[in-house]
Order: structure tokens, then C-alpha cells, then sequence
């Protein structure tokens, strides 16, 4: 195949000719004149450009806010995106969360309303009567610089309590027609078509053809979410050139818990992973919710983000931590290695020209075992972390330490085990004179350094001061323990 194919508000397109680092923003405003979504970051932070992406999954069409101005229009294809131009009907009457946003006085400037509107109209289609707590998840990634967050949750609130219908919402009029229409346009084969200058994106039909497209081009940029390659074009201005996109591929965004373990397939998005993890490792859900906002999760992988080997990547110490082992996959066959195995060096992993993560296997902690994992940065919302500790502990009867892993990131050149912190702290009692002496062992595991985000003294004495919090809330009476979950919540 040569083209791809969607469906934008109602029209359905086809293009056979696409930069493989064009924008969805760029084609919105530039080409298709919808102006309505705005250009604020261009890194996926402000949440001005936010549009819905629908598709079908396992039968079902799921819509989901993203960031448009890092969204690439090669990943696009059998999807439905909807921007504001597609809410308020053909007479001009606004949708329930437009007019929510009016009669609560939502908008001053109005740069940043149809970004919160999306925001609010993804939160209304999934959630009935959302909690405070809800509302406030869904606008993380939603930057108001004029009017203030409180109107914004009033109108939240106001149409929380109107349900989707027919009678008034676009999308539940038309969902049984996309849903036959977005089938008709699912890939049965690969899609590889060029852009005006001759650089190329590959759409896999498959995950064999996937493997079959690396293989061909083993330098190729692999893109899941793009919530990282996006900002490589935006703000560093790089050229891509082939492009494989495989955020389509059903075979890597299957999820599954077994007696062995929880298996995320590399395509797994935050938010798909959120209520799974939430309930088998909730140190990991609570982690997983601080990780940008609501678009940024949506369009993010847990898979992408240990692909691209970022020391300060905030999943991978807890997937270390937690003894995950990642499989790799390409045209000659799988192989499995432990993830702190994977990373190598700055910018550096254990990957094979044409392999491609396929899948992380998560060992169950025992229902005994305590995890703790911290991300410390500015911001508590919607921020890059100045580090990530992550900690694993298992003890005997006897309170001795029988099994502990400690793991950091943005603490060296890739997330690294504290192998000398977790041999100061094995066979001893878990204990706060143990604690104390473990605290020196960092300097032999970690050398930071300084950048923006934080010093290196302050990196060095903020990941002693995490294990003595550790200490503090697996040794704590119950009401202190309940404290401390409180405020992580």
C-alpha cells in the first residue's frame, strides 16, 4: 500500500504523500485550516494543540486526548481525529462542555480554552460524574495561564452530570458508522510511502512485518507514542529518515498477569497499563500517574521508554528494581535479558541491528515484600525528574533482609542498581543503625552530576535521604504508613 487513511471530524483522508515528521498541528492549521487547535510548547506540555485520536480496540472505539503538535500524521493511519471544530452543531449550538466552560466563566484570553475543552470532552465520553481527583488527572497536561484552574473544574463538574446522547454529541451519533468505517481502513499489509523530499515512513501490517522492515533498515527510527521523538524534531530539529510507526500494532499492546509475573507487550501505553499495575504494584500505578499529563500518557509507552535508554527515564528504576526482564525481538528471532543488563552507556543499549523491544515480563512481589518508588522533581505534576529511586525488600520473620534491590535514574549515564547500598543492607536487620551505614555506600554507586534540573550534591544526599524514607515507612506504625500513602495519592 502507498497512502494512508483517516478520518478528520467527518471527511475521510487519504495521503499518498507524507513528510515522515510532519505534525498533526502542522497539517491541522497549515493545510487544513482548523485553527482552532493552537501551537503553545510544541513539546506536548501545554496542552493547547490537544485533539481526541479514536480507534478500535478489541471491538470497541476508544477515544483518547494527545498532544497534536507531536503527534506525527504517519501514525495516524485508521484512526479518527476530532478537534474542536467538529463539537457545536451545523446551527451554531455549543456541545454541553463548551457551554459548561461559558456559563462557568472558563476563559479569559482563550489561547488555552479549546486545548482544556478537548481535555474535558475525552473526560466526559470515558467518565460519568468524575471525582475532583478525576478532573483534576484529566487537565494535568493543560496549561492555563489566564484564568485560573477553579472555573475549569466548575464546568468540569457541571457537565459530569450530563451523560452522553445522540441528541446533542457528534461522536455517539456517528460511533457505530466510524467504527465500520475505521475497520475498512486498518492496514492489512505494510504501508511504505515517501514524503516530498524522498524521506520515507514504513506502517507495519504486522509485528512480523515489523521485523521484516528493520531488518531492511536497521537504522531506522522506530516510533511508538512519539512523546519523545516528537521533541527530537520540534526542538532539535533532527531528520528522520525511514520512519517505522507501530503504534497501530494490536500484538505489542496486549497486557496480561500471570502466576509468573505481568507481561507488557512494548506498545502498551501508560494509561492501558495504569489500572493493571495500579492493583498487582501500586507503588508503580501512583508512579505512573505522575508521568506527564493525560495526552502524554495516552501516547507514551512503557516500551518506548526503556527503548530509548534515557537516564533519567522514570520507568525503567522500577522496572529494575522489581527484576524485569525485557525481550527483544527481530527477522532471526527473540532473546530475553534482564533490563539492567540492557543499558550499556549514555545513549548506548544492548540492541542488535534489527531487534526491537517486543515485551517486559514483570515478576509479582510477594504480598510480604514492600516497594516503594520515588520520583523527585519541580514540579509534582507534569515534570522530568531530577532523579527516580525505586526500592525492593523482603525480610524474614526476624526483620533480616533477605532480598533487596535499590535502583536509580538520573543518577549516572543510565538507570543503575545500587549494588553497594543493597550489599551494605543484606543479611543485616532492617534497621535504622543499618539504614545509617548503608546511606555512605551510595558514593560508591553513584557519581551524578549537575545539570538544570539539580546538583550533584543534591542528587547524591537526596537518594540517601529516600532509603532513610523508606526505612521510615516500612518500620512506621500503621497511622504513619497511612500518612505517608495519603500524601502519594
Amino acid at each position: 500500500m502507498n497512502h494512508i487513511r483517516f478520518i478528520l471530524n467527518g471527511e475521510d483522508i487519504t495521503l499518498s504523500t507524507v513528510d515522515p515528521t510532519e505534525t498533526l498541528l502542522d497539517f491541522l492549521r497549515l493545510k487544513r485550516r482548523l485553527t482552532g487547535s493552537k501551537e503553545g510548547c510544541a513539546e506536548g506540555d501545554c496542552g493547547a494543540c490537544t485533539v481526541l485520536v479514536g480507534r478500535v480496540l478489541q471491538g470497541r472505539l476508544v477515544y483518547e486526548t494527545v498532544n497534536a503538535c507531536i503527534r506525527f500524521l504517519g501514525s495516524l493511519n485508521a484512526t479518527h481525529v476530532v478537534t474542536i471544530e467538529h463539537l457545536a452543531a451545523k446551527d451554531g449550538t455549543l456541545h454541553p462542555v463548551q457551554q459548561a466552560m461559558v456559563d462557568c466563566h472558563g476563559s479569559q484570553c482563550g489561547f488555552c480554552t479549546p486545548g482544556f475543552v478537548m481535555s474535558l470532552y475525552g473526560l466526559w465520553l470515558s467518565s460519568e460524574n468524575p471525582s475532583r481527583a478525576e478532573i483534576e488527572r484529566a487537565l494535568q497536561g493543560n496549561l492555563c495561564r489566564c484564568t485560573g484552574y477553579e472555573p475549569i473544574v466548575k464546568a468540569a463538574e457541571q457537565v459530569g452530570r450530563i451523560r452522553p446522547s445522540a441528541l446533542f454529541d457528534p461522536l455517539e451519533r456517528e460511533r457505530a458508522e466510524i467504527i465500520a468505517r475505521l475497520e475498512e481502513l486498518a492496514p492489512r499489509e505494510t504501508i511504505a510511502i515517501s514524503g516530498p523530499d524522498g524521506r520515507r515512513l514504513v506502517v507495519p501490517g504486522s509485528v512480523e512485518g515489523l521485523a521484516e522492515a528493520l531488518a531492511a533498515d536497521p537504522k531506522a527510527t522506530v516510533v511508538a507514542g512519539a512523546t519523545d521523538v516528537g521533541l527530537w524534531v520540534t526542538k532539535q530539529m533532527r531528520v528522520l529518515d525511514p520512519v517505522i510507526f507501530i503504534n497501530h500494532l494490536e500484538d505489542l499492546q496486549k497486557i496480561s498477569v500471570t502466576p509468573d509475573g505481568i507481561t507488557i507487550g512494548a506498545g502498551v501505553s501508560y494509561s492501558s497499563a495504569l489500572t493493571v499495575l495500579r492493583t498487582e504494584i501500586p507503588a508503580f500505578g501512583r508512579l505512573i500517574e505522575r508521568i506527564g499529563g493525560q495526552q502524554v500518557r495516552n501516547m507514551g509507552t512503557i516500551g518506548g521508554n526503556i527503548a530509548n535508554g534515557s537516564p533519567i527515564g522514570d520507568s525503567p528504576p522500577a522496572l529494575i528494581a522489581l527484576s524485569a526482564t525485557v525481550t527483544l525481538r527481530s527477522a532471526s528471532g527473540t532473546r530475553t535479558l534482564p533490563l539492567e543488563d540492557f543499558f550499556i552507556d549514555y545513549g548506548k543499549q544492548d540492541r542488535q541491528p534489527g531487534e526491537f523491544v517486543e515485551s517486559m515480563l514483570v515478576p509479582r512481589p510477594k504480598t510480604s515484600s514492600h516497594v516503594a518508588i520515588y520520583k523527585i522533581s519541580k514540579r509534582r505534576d507534569e515534570d522530568i525528574s531530577a532523579l527516580c529511586g525505586a526500592f525492593h525488600l523482603e525480610r524474614d520473620a526476624g526483620g533480616v533482609v533477605t532480598h533487596i534491590r535499590v535502583a536509580f535514574g538520573g543518577m549516572a549515564a543510565t538507570p543503575k542498581r545500587a549494588r553497594s547500598v543493597e550489599a551494605a543492607l543484606y543479611g543485616k536487620p532492617f534497621n535504622q543503625a543499618t539504614v545509617e551505614a548503608a546511606r555512605d555506600a551510595f558514593d560508591l554507586d553513584y557519581k551524578p552530576l549537575t545539570d538544570w534540573r539539580a546538583t550533584a550534591e543534591y542528587r547524591q544526599l537526596t537518594a540517601k535521604n529516600l532509603l532513610t524514607r523508606f526505612f521510615l515507612e516500612v518500620s512506621g506504625t500503621p497511622q504513619e504508613l497511612q500518612r505517608f500513602a495519603t500524601e502519594e495519592a
